[in-house]
């Protein structure tokens, strides 16, 4: 456990590494006490800081949501961050690598809220009945920790490594199984992983309910309009300068993102 003055100077850490797109080493070696406690408070500081400088929330990110990544960090759930509207990109908007330390695209079918989530006790079923549409979307990951040499403290106070998302029109989800929905990743036409909706805790609506259920603890809603990204169904993939990178998904359409 860490003093209150050691998050906020973790937390200015992360922010510097950001600003000035300059990786540090792992918090978790620089205050070896450091816990998931800790570093959902370091989050918030940083988070905060935004909010006050006029930042507003569009939603949230699930991270860790498959099994094999949960047992690569040591732990038995997820993770989360914050998605800011300073952070959605725009289709057809090239976005300049250098802008980030070291970007990762990943795979996911996003959420869209017609209606706030209920917190404690929230279902699947809650999900789908708030779900305003699901939506084709990649999420931008990137780690402000050096060579994403990363454990499960050092990603959750990075906003679980986000940093940027773009999502597609998407549809109603009544109607299609989001458990067998495939996606595919593409540059150009070659195929560079895929997956299926139910790789994200075996329903990508049960991650988004966790997320419900777990940040009604610290008093937070998931609010009508609110994007939910509930996890990878795919292999994270490096961005590379000039390339497109398109998500294919069944039932729901493509979403790309350029970087120059």
């Amino acid at each position: 456990m860490l003093t209150d003055r050691q998050r906020h100077e973790a937390a200015e850490l992360l922010r510097s590494a950001e600003l000035g797109v300059s990786p540090i080493a792992p918090l978790s070696e620089a205050y070896p006490g450091i816990d998931t406690e800790d570093a959902y408070e370091i989050q918030l500081v940083n988070i905060r800081r935004r909010l006050a400088a006029g930042a507003e929330v569009r939603g949230h990110k699930v991270g860790l949501s498959s099994p094999v990544m949960q047992r690569m960090m040591g732990v038995d759930e997820p993770d989360y961050g914050h998605l800011l509207h300073d952070m959605e990109l725009t289709p057809g908007v090239p976005v300049p690598v250098a802008r980030y330390c070291r970007p990762r695209v990943e795979v996911e079918v996003g959420f869209v809220l017609g209606e706030d989530l209920p917190g404690e006790g929230c279902t699947p079923e809650d999900v789908l009945a708030a779900t305003e549409r699901v939506v084709p979307a990649l999420e931008l990951i990137d780690s402000r920790v050096r060579d994403w040499r990363i454990t499960i403290a050092d990603t959750i106070a990075d906003n679980a490594s986000s940093a940027g998302f773009v999502i597609g029109e998407g549809r109603d989800p009544r109607g299609l199984d989001l458990k067998a929905v495939e996606a595919r990743l593409t540059d150009g036409g070659a195929l560079l992983a895929e997956g299926r909706g139910d790789a994200v805790l075996g329903d990508p609506a049960r991650s988004v309910a966790w997320l419900a259920r777990t940040v009604a603890r610290f008093g937070v809603p998931l609010r009508k309009g609110h994007v939910v990204l509930p996890g990878s169904c795919t292999r994270a993939v490096d961005v590379a300068p000039g390339a497109t990178y398109t998500a294919e998904f069944t039932g729901l359409g493509p979403v790309s993102l350029s970087f120059t």
